[in-house]
Parts: structure tokens; C-alpha cells; sequence
């Protein structure tokens, strides 16, 4: 097993930086690209790269072998600068540059490579002169982009887009009228199998001489939901290549397309990556090469999804455009000439792994969808409330996501509750009937008010071995108290459930967490749930008011866990997922992200309801008899809603140090120097304050709270 540190010396060798500088009279080569450089009317843009090795070298096969080193990068960095003839659609032949185009790649030199040649800047890198050899469609890759990107075309919030966030957005009215911008390759990138052609166009540039001594890479063939990524790749590398040149990332596999295949032709990573990372060398355990980094899928709302382009992708698409050349331009390599590794390492315990069966995906009939936990194996699921009752959560419309905008999906499900492709494979799973109906208790003793405005249909996506099955299900219980959770059952249960795995136990902070739901991809993309990792940054405790329960009920007493966060990504379709530790044991209950005041979802800010906070759910999971557990739940406790409110604890009167503050900012009321902004806030605070005591601070608790930006 390789240490991170000798993943990351090894993985140095093989990433450059690659920069494009040329002539921009007009200053419209920059867009799209979340950053670059624009001086006396040139553009200058930047990307990241693979160096090849010999090994994978002789497979690219592009011109001769003898005539230099040859790079992978991402195709958008050069596409600016390509002349009008090349920009055509099926061009043929060797790309050409605009005149005065030019290309650099700076390489991190070790000893031994050309170092004879020039001399080395000060971190060791070099700038060699480059030119573009072919630009390659990656057709694997791009048909996975397309599927994921049709399946979300019938909403605009959910309309997913290629490129950074950072990037400026061009409004699709504008018109360009210069015959250089009006290229047929642009006006067709309307249709959505251009846009995801374009998105993983990937350039093999060449450079004047062969780097020796660079070691031979295995390739790792089988990717898989939880395995470890590093990246290396050089954010915004042109603004300051000495502070970003090959920077490191490392993240984690989080989906795979297609679900159930073992030839991957797209993976979409749990990593943080920025603008100029991709093209990039992305590596797994053991220094393997996965593939490379591709500009991420972007909602209009601004959530990313990392994408990964596998090598053995580009290896196919590769050896496909090769075979369509003139044999002349090949040298002769020998076959098998990519020694391969086909089972890769996984970063996640496998116990992780096989907790994600125990996550199930719901659907409302109005195309909203979220997540759930298997509780037992009779079909009991967990997940949050605000997906049946969303107007209790400051929501105007159902909606399955924490902290999210409200949205609607073009979802709808087909006959039978089963969607299209590998679902319907698998309907002759044994199942059987389920008896439990609604308990009395929901309407008398529950007050379910208003029970038919959740009176929706409700199917459940439960995850076996390699496939799923949807059921039908229906509401048991809605909790009435301050904790955003509900309980749902399947109708007809199948034998093969694996319900998860509980842990009681507070966790530390720092400790790993992974939360494995559904999150932005939704059903239609026919994916199995995604899993993010991270740590546990914060766990906030409240003291529970257990005076009035009988000894035999009193399962947490004093203090506990109600809120835990953590920095592992959350998007909206994640409510209702879990947070499970590196045994894959549910440590809690994930509801919402934390969002800024102006609508951006920060989605490594996130709270969860702890287990141990949802005991209750538990001990009643075990034979569904006991309505007590539940009736716990439904308690008000003023302490506990402050909490999940963000809201500080309210004193019954006002802190001494506060009346001599107001007391001594009184006397300078009338003064209008530097300074009386800060009394009139304290002064508006302390009214504020006064207002926010209501007679039942329960109901009242987020009434005339103080605004803020989270």
C-alpha cells in the first residue's frame, strides 16, 4: 500500500500546465472561461494536462514515436484559438491555430529530463513550445453527459449546463455578427448531443522532444462508488503559476455511469476542484491512472458535479480514431502495451459500501424526489418531514432537497411505478404484502391535521444486489415536534432488504463521515445513490426534558446530540440520506445545507439529526407496536427547536451587561460622529431581543429573528 505522499511525488510527473496566448482584438476568446489573461489585445487562457508516458504513448500511436512527447488535455482550451476551417464540424487533418496563436506547457522536471536543454526556473519547471496534433470525441463519455443532461432537459432550475460556476454565462440572446463567431460548430452547440460532445472533446498536443525516464503507469479498469481520487492539476495557473502550478486535490468516486456495467464511461468524483484543474491526471490507490479531470455538470442554480473522463474511455476513443487514420502516420507498437490493474483500491470501508443498499430513493407523483433509510426489514423507511409537509419548514411547494430553491422536476413515473431501463428488469423479485396500516394513533392521538394535503402518491426505489425495485408506499407517522423526520412503509416488501445499521454512539469531531444519498441526479438518471466523504466539523447538544415520561420510556436523559455537521457534500435530493461512520453504521439523519442570503447552497455546510436523538425511531423500528417511542417525538421542547432554528438560547430576562451597555450607548444618541452606528445596532438588538420573548416560544421561536446571511 502506497503512502498519499508517494501517490502525490508520483503523480506530479505526469501533470503540466498548458497555456494558449494569441491575438484577441475584440476580447471574446475568454468566454466561457471562468478566468484568463488580456493584455494589449491578447488573450491568454489556461488548462491542465497528462504527460504521457511511453507505455501509454506507443497506444496514443499520433505521428511518429520519435518525434516528441505527446499530451492529453481537455479540447476548450484550445477551441478559442483554432482557425475558422477547424472549428468546422468532422474537420479532418491537423487542427490550425488562428495566426499568431501559440502554445506553451510547463513541466515539473525531475533529474535527468533534459535538463541539458535550458535552464529551470526556480521551482524546477520548464515552458516548452507545443502544437496541437488532433482533437479526439470521446463517445463513451459524451453519451453518458448527454443521458444525464436529457434527463433533467423538462425543468430550467434543474437544467444542467457544462463549465464552472466561475465562468461568465452568456446571455442567449446575444448575437455575434463576425462570421469568425457565428461558426457552425457554436450555433449547433444548442442541441444537447453537441453540447456533450463539445464538453468532453479531449486535444493531443506534442512537444520538440521526448522527456526520458518517466516511469510506466498502470491503468485501473474497475471504478467504483467510494474508491480514493487524487488530482493534480494547476487552479487559475496562469494568474500565478508559482503559487498553483500542480496543486493537489483528493476526493473519492461518487457515482459511476452507467450504474451497472463495469466499463465506466464516466465517473462523477466527491473532490474539490477549481477552474484550470481540468485535463489534469486524475490517480487512485497504488499511483493507478483513472483518467482525467473534465470541467464539471452545473445546474443554473450553481451546484457542480465533479466529472472524471476514465482512461479507458479515452483509450477507446483513442484507438477508434487511429484506426480511421492513413497507416502511414502510425509507428507499430506491440499489443497489450498498457499493463493494467483491474481491481483498484476503495477508500471507503467496504462496510460503507454495502450500507448504501440500505438508502432508498422516493418519489412523489409530483416529480419531487429525496431520500430514505431502511429501519427494518418489514419495509419501515426514514426520512425527513418536510418532503410531506414542506409549508412547516418554510417551503411553499413539496420538494425533496435540503435548503433549496423550490423546483420542479419533468420526473413522472411509468406504469407500475417503474422507470425505464435496468428497473424493469427485475420485477420478478419475490415480494410480499404488507398488512400495517396507519395506526389509530395518527389520528387520534397524533393530531394529523389536514392528512389529505400529503394525500399524494409515494413510490420507493429500494436497492439490491445490482438492481432495484420500486414499491408503493404510504405515510405511518409525521412528526409533530421540532425534529424534521416522518416514517413511511412499503406496501409490498421485498425479501431481500438490508435494513442499515444504527450507531448511538456521540461521534468525535474530526472523525470520517460519509452521507450517501440521492442528491441532484434524480430518478430519471437511473443511478444508484451517491456517496460524498468528509469529517465530522461540529456536533451541538441540548438537554432533553424527560421529567413527565414514565421510567420504563426515559431512553436519553441530560444532554445529548441533536445537530450534527459535517464536511461532507450535500445537494438538494440528499434529504432523508444518512451519515454513516467508517464502519457504515448511521451516526445520523441528514436534512439541510446551510445557504447564503443570496440563494447559493454551500453544500460542505450541512446538519444532520443525530441517532441518538432519533433513538425513539429506532426502538419502535424493532416490532412497530409501542406508539410511545413516537409520542416522544411529538413533545414540544423550546431548547431542541432553538437549536434546528439557529437561533442563540433565549434568557428569561435580558444579561446585566447588556442593560449597562444600552444604558451607557443611550447617552450618545443625539451624537452623529464615527461610532453611533454601532450604538443604534445594539439599541435595535436589544429591541429586537425584547420582541423575540414570546409568552409560547415554541410556536413563536423564528418569528422577529434577527436576518442573516446563512
Amino acid at each position: 500500500m502506497m503512502e498519499l505522499s508517494e501517490i502525490v511525488e508520483f503523480a506530479r510527473k505526469f501533470s503540466v500546465l498548458v497555456k494558449i496566448n494569441g491575438p484577441d482584438p475584440k476580447g471574446l476568446k475568454m468566454r466561457n472561461h471562468a478566468f484568463h489573461q488580456y493584455h494589449s489585445g491578447k488573450t491568454t487562457l489556461s488548462a491542465s494536462g497528462l504527460l504521457l508516458p511511453r507505455n501509454l504513448l506507443k497506444g496514443v500511436n499520433y505521428g511518429s514515436c520519435e518525434n516528441g512527447a505527446l499530451i492529453v488535455t481537455v479540447a476548450s482550451v484550445v477551441e478559442p484559438f483554432m482557425s475558422q476551417k477547424s472549428k468546422m464540424l468532422n474537420a479532418q487533418g491537423i487542427p490550425e491555430l488562428i495566426p499568431g496563436a501559440q502554445i506553451d506547457v510547463m513541466i515539473e522536471l525531475k533529474e535527468g529530463m533534459e535538463q541539458n536543454l535550458v535552464s529551470l526556473d526556480d521551482d524546477g519547471s520548464k515552458w516548452f513550445s507545443a502544437r496541437v496534433l488532433r482533437l479526439v470525441d470521446v463517445p463513451a463519455s459524451s453519451s453518458a453527459v448527454q443521458s444525464l443532461m436529457e434527463a433533467s432537459s423538462g425543468s430550467s432550475e434543474q437544467c444542467w449546463e457544462v463549465g464552472w460556476s466561475l465562468s461568465a454565462r452568456i446571455d442567449s440572446s446575444q448575437k455575434f455578427m463576425d462570421s469568425e463567431i457565428q461558426t457552425n460548430s457554436e450555433v449547433g452547440l444548442k442541441d444537447v448531443s453537441l453540447i456533450a460532445k463539445a464538453a468532453t472533446r479531449i486535444a493531443i498536443l506534442q512537444l520538440p522532444t521526448l522527456l526520458e525516464d518517466l516511469p510506466k503507469v498502470k491503468i485501473t479498469h474497475t471504478n467504483k462508488r467510494g474508491d480514493f481520487l487524487l488530482s493534480v492539476g494547476s487552479p487559475f495557473g496562469i494568474l500565478s503559476p508559482l503559487h498553483f502550478f500542480n496543486s493537489i486535490s483528493v476526493g473519492s468516486v461518487a457515482n459511476c455511469y452507467p450504474p451497472v456495467s463495469s466499463d465506466k464511461s464516466l465517473l462523477m468524483a466527491d473532490i474539490r476542484c477549481l477552474p484550470g484543474m481540468e485535463g489534469g491526471p486524475v490517480f487512485g490507490e497504488r499511483a493507478c491512472l483513472v483518467g482525467i479531470l473534465n470541467r464539471p455538470l452545473r445546474q443554473t442554480t450553481g451546484a457542480e458535479i465533479q466529472v472524471v473522463i476514465p482512461w479507458t474511455a479515452i483509450e477507446g476513443a483513442l484507438a477508434d480514431a487511429r484506426a480511421a487514420e492513413p497507416k502511414s502516420l502510425n509507428c507499430q507498437a506491440p499489443s497489450g502495451f498498457i499493463k493494467s490493474l483491474p481491481v483498484s483500491c476503495s477508500a471507503a470501508p467496504l462496510e460503507v459500501q454495502k450500507a448504501m443498499s440500505s438508502v432508498c430513493l422516493i418519489t412523489l407523483d409530483n416529480g419531487v424526489w429525496a431520500s430514505g433509510v431502511l429501519l427494518n426489514k418489514e419495509g419501515l423507511i426514514l426520512t425527513n418531514a418536510h418532503l410531506l409537509e414542506p409549508w412547516r419548514f418554510g417551503r411553499t411547494t413539496m420538494q425533496g432537497g435540503p435548503a433549496e430553491k423550490s423546483v420542479k422536476s419533468s420526473f413522472t413515473l411509468f406504469d407500475e411505478s417503474t422507470p425505464p431501463g435496468v428497473a424493469g428488469e427485475h420485477r420478478n423479485q419475490v415480494i410480499q404484502p404488507n398488512d400495517l396500516e396507519p395506526r389509530d394513533y395518527l389520528g387520534k392521538n397524533h393530531d394529523f391535521r389536514n392528512i389529505h394535503r400529503i394525500q399524494t402518491q409515494i413510490s420507493v426505489r429500494v436497492d439490491l444486489v445490482n438492481s432495484w425495485l420500486w414499491c408503493n408506499a404510504k405515510v405511518v407517522y409525521v412528526s409533530n415536534g421540532p425534529l424534521d423526520i416522518s416514517l413511511l412503509q412499503l406496501e409490498t416488501v421485498p425479501l431481500l432488504l438490508r435494513p442499515m445499521d444504527v450507531d448511538f454512539a456521540t461521534p468525535s469531531p474530526g472523525s470520517k463521515a460519509f452521507v450517501i444519498g440521492h442528491g441532484l441526479l434524480g430518478p430519471r438518471c437511473d443511478l444508484f445513490p451517491s456517496i460524498s466523504s468528509g469529517v465530522v466539523s461540529k456536533v451541538v447538544k441540548a438537554k432533553l426534558d424527560t421529567s413527565d415520561q414514565p421510567a420504563s420510556q426515559k431512553i436519553n436523559v441530560g444532554e445529548i446530540p441533536v445537530m450534527l455537521e459535517t464536511t461532507a457534500s450535500v445537494h438538494p435530493g440528499s434529504s432523508g440520506g444518512a451519515v454513516v461512520n467508517a464502519s457504515g453504521r448511521i451516526i445520523a439523519l441528514v436534512t439541510s445545507n446551510a445557504k447564503h442570503g443570496g440563494g447559493t447552497v454551500i453544500p460542505h455546510m450541512n446538519f444532520s439529526i443525530p441517532s441518538v436523538a432519533l433513538e425513539p425511531l429506532f426502538m419502535f423500528a424493532k416490532d412497530m407496536q409501542d406508539m410511545t417511542f413516537l409520542q416522544q417525538l411529538d413533545r414540544p421542547n423550546s431548547e431542541l427547536a432553538s437549536v434546528w432554528a439557529m437561533m442563540p438560547k433565549i434568557s428569561p430576562e435580558p444579561d446585566p451587561l447588556l442593560h449597562d451597555m444600552n444604558d451607557m450607548l443611550g447617552k450618545h444618541k443625539e451624537q452623529h460622529r464615527k461610532g453611533t452606528q454601532f450604538a443604534k445596532f445594539m439599541n435595535e438588538r436589544q429591541e429586537l431581543l425584547r420582541k423575540s420573548r414570546p409568552q409560547n416560544p415554541v410556536q413563536d421561536l423564528t418569528r422577529d429573528t434577527i436576518p442573516s446571511k446563512l
